[in-house]
């Protein structure tokens, strides 16, 4: 039987027995699954590939190997992306946001898998880029495209998206709550509580399913020992302050390099200087290689000489002031790495990174003290961990997805007040600088705009197009006022505009403009149509959205305006129909 007869009859079934919520629910849990099961391949994925290169590496003799790893890795990547897959990397969640917000959450197929094996490629390689991006969009893809096999509306296909990204990240993390939160902050725009229970059974599918099939092994976890103590508050305030500066940076330098990148309009030459210049970066600090959660392992433990191990030239140091130097270097280092690997062409995500760049500026911070002699002795682990939270809040911009991830990595919520405190601050010091996330900054600067509350989001759905009213009776500029006072007659609008033969608006007339004049004979016979025009207060160009429209209707005051396309006249768009066309538009959407 061909495949679309047993689609039809499952939906034709399902139309006749299950209600669509209903229906909703059993794909969440399916698409959470599905999304577990992806997590689980491409960790496993990248842990072979890592472990088949850098297995018998000595520690202590400098590794070449890590010179040309990173450049074999990103090329792989692109060749395959680009032309096998015809999905080359990137970030992926800028697009996944943009598709969803102007393109109906429609995701191309290609990207249930492509992802997966870009980002194994380079991440296995030792791009210094992570893994719950890709996997996001996977997951992401896995949801949309079920949608649209089911003939699910763009707000289903919307939710199911947040599925898979739920499903994808709790599977990752084992952090379901996490997760659920961060599909709710970073992925979807508003959230019901319909539409929470969906998200809720994807992201315990997603567990589940990572659970069963390798126990607890997931991405990064951390039992605490040590209890929190009120006394240390005073020093999470400044943690959280230095934190907000790193995230500011870590934003800032990746959107710079991938941008000096970007001029390359070479791709090769883009992996070939990208790639060397990455492979240094590794080989003279081999932590900075794939994601980085064993380094993070080692300074939780205490164990920061670890980070020097494989370093051609620190390797035989134990000065803690040589370590503190080589942290601060990772830290200036670790967001050019992560630009530079996205930038030549690998694909991966800056979630990783950012806790990377976390966990080394909290150890350092603790450390440092420490080492000091400061009255209070502070807890290596606790600061590494909470200092993860306020870099991701920041770079992120997702405050409560940090203080939840990082609450449940733990495995309790020991930390939680200075994970809200940290998380906070360092979002409050990130957003005063830069109000938007790295994410649409980066959609923005390529020209896209994402809605920033529901007014605009329903604005984005209207099509200039079927707004457009040709009922405006045309003139000639060199036509006489008597021409024009015989299509008032037959016209029941009181503007007129003025177009010339080559379909040039030349400019509009008005009833108020020819209300003295229109009924004296000799002015109809001697006056001009170019002598009575005038500019129209502004006009709309067939290829702005609803957000401009909007904004020019409100600094004209008028309420017609004429539409242009190449300068030629099409029409004219009235405030009443934009009106009328929001109101359909937001009845549509409240019942789906």
């Amino acid at each position: 039987m061909p495949k679309t007869d047993i689609i039809t009859r499952l939906l034709i079934w399902r139309l006749k027995n299950i209600s669509t919520k209903n229906f909703v629910l059993i794909l969440s849990g399916l698409v959470g699954i599905l999304a577990g099961f992806a997590a689980v391949i491409l960790k496993a994925t990248v842990h072979a590939i890592q472990t088949f290169l850098t297995q018998d590496f000595n520690q202590e003799y400098a590794n070449f190997f890590y010179i040309i790893y990173p450049l074999i890795g990103i090329s792989l990547a692109y060749l395959i992306g680009n032309y096998v897959l015809k999905d080359v990397g990137g970030h992926g969640i800028p697009e996944l946001l943009y598709n969803i917000s102007k393109k109906s959450s429609l995701i191309p197929k290609v990207k249930m898998y492509s992802r997966v094996i870009t980002s194994a490629i380079t991440v296995g390689f030792g791009g210094s880029v992570g893994l719950e991006a890709p996997i996001l969009v996977t997951g992401s893809a896995i949801g949309s495209n079920f949608g649209n096999l089911m003939h699910l509306n763009a707000k289903k296909r919307t939710l199911l998206i947040g599925c898979g990204a739920a499903g994808a990240i709790s599977a990752i993390f084992g952090a379901p709550i996490g997760a659920v939160i961060f599909a709710i902050e970073v992925i979807l725009m508003e959230v019901s509580v319909a539409s929470f229970i969906p998200l809720l059974i994807a992201s315990v599918a997603g567990s589940l399913t990572s659970m069963l099939l390798q126990g607890k092994d997931v991405m990064f976890t951390f039992n605490l020992s040590d209890n929190f103590l009120a006394a240390h508050t005073p020093y999470y305030l400044l943690l959280a302050i230095m934190t907000g500066f790193i995230s500011l940076y870590f934003s800032r330098a990746v959107f710079k390099v991938e941008r000096l990148m970007e001029q390359f309009d070479e791709p090769f030459l883009k992996l070939l200087y990208g790639g060397a210049f990455l492979g240094l970066i590794v080989f003279f600090f081999p932590s900075i290689y794939g994601e980085g959660y064993e380094t993070l392992y080692a300074l939780i433990e205490g164990e920061p000489q670890r980070i020097l191990a494989n370093s051609p030239f620190f390797g035989e140091y134990s000065n803690p002031y040589f370590i503190i130097t080589v942290l601060v270097l990772i830290i200036f280092l670790k967001p050019i790495a992560s630009a530079v690997t996205i930038g030549s062409g690998g694909s991966g995500g800056i979630f990783a990174p950012s806790l990377f760049v976390g966990g080394i500026a909290g150890f350092l911070f603790a450390y440092t003290s420490n080492l000091l002699g400061f009255p209070i002795p502070l807890p290596v682990a606790h600061f590494t961990l909470v200092a993860m939270c306020g870099v991701m809040s920041g770079v992120q911009h997702a405050p409560l997805s940090a203080i939840f991830l990082i609450a449940e990595i733990t495995g309790g919520y020991e930390l939680f007040v200075p994970l809200m405190l940290v998380s906070a601050i360092s979002f409050v010091t990130t957003s005063y600088f830069d109000k938007d996330s790295l994410y649409k900054k980066q959609l923005m600067d390529k020209g896209r705009f994402l809605p920033e509350s529901k007014d605009e989001e329903v604005l984005d759905l209207i099509d200039i197009r079927k707004l457009i009213e040709n009922d405006l009776f045309p003139i000639l500029p060199n036509a006489s006022l008597g021409e024009l006072c015989d299509l008032v007659k037959l016209s029941r609008r009181n503007i007129f505009p003025v177009v010339g033969e080559d379909g040039v608006l030349n400019g509009i007339i008005t009833l108020d403009d020819i209300r003295d004049i229109m009924f004296d004979p000799e002015k109809q016979e001697t006056t001009k149509i170019s002598q009575l025009m005038h500019s129209p207060p502004e006009v709309i160009l067939l290829h702005e959205n609803m957000q401009i429209v909007m904004q020019k209707f409100e600094r004209s005051g008028a309420w017609n305006l004429p539409v242009l396309q190449d300068g030629k006249y099409l029409g004219f768009i009235s405030k009443s129909r934009i009106f009328n066309a929001y109101r359909k538009r937001l009845i549509r959407q409240n019942q789906e």
